[in-house]
């Protein structure tokens, strides 16, 4: 029976259960993919997500509670550095995990796990560029200032011109 079973305990105690997905975490974040058990990937996924979360706002407070799960400082800084600014403007779902076969010595359903955002094959090589945002009204149309400019280059040297080329 299952009751109250509310994630995976990975046939391992708690302690150990817990620095696994610590030290898995730290490996993830330094290396950006990692390869382990599909068991051990869906587990890792949900112990970092809400770790990526909370360094997207960088605080005291946030940075304690992270370094409380993770316990490891050089893990912290770089994922508040570099992870927490590829991922900031993405509401949820940095990890993704893609089944890469069976390991050989025991026949285990062996994954990759990677953040989303730092996978290069999949963005097509380019960053990806912010988009500028529009307001509604109080803009001119491209067109209008563009013949305003047009007129505003058309200076007292350049009528001199017309005027020569017409007395010829």
């Amino acid at each position: 029976m299952r009751h109250g079973k509310k994630f995976n305990h990975l046939s391992r105690q708690t302690g150990h259960r817990k620095s696994m997905l610590a030290n898995m975490a730290c490996s993830l974040i330094e290396h950006k993919r990692i390869n382990t058990t599909v068991a051990k990937a869906k587990a890792l996924k949900q112990f970092v997500e809400p770790l990526i979360t909370k360094s997207k706002e960088d605080t005291t407070h946030n940075r304690r509670i992270v370094f409380a799960y993770l316990r490891n400082k050089y893990g912290v800084t770089e994922l508040f550095r570099e992870v927490a600014a590829k991922v900031g403007d993405r509401p949820g779902g940095y990890t993704r995990i893609i089944k890469v076969g069976n390991r050989l010595g025991d026949n285990a359903d062996m994954a990759m796990i990677e953040l989303v955002d730092f996978n290069e094959i999949y963005n097509g090589g380019k960053k990806e560029e912010k988009k500028v945002k529009s307001r509604r009204g109080g803009k001119a149309k491209k067109s209008e200032t563009e013949t305003a400019t047009a007129t505003e280059t058309s200076t007292p040297e350049a009528s001199a011109e017309e005027t020569t080329e017409t007395a010829e």
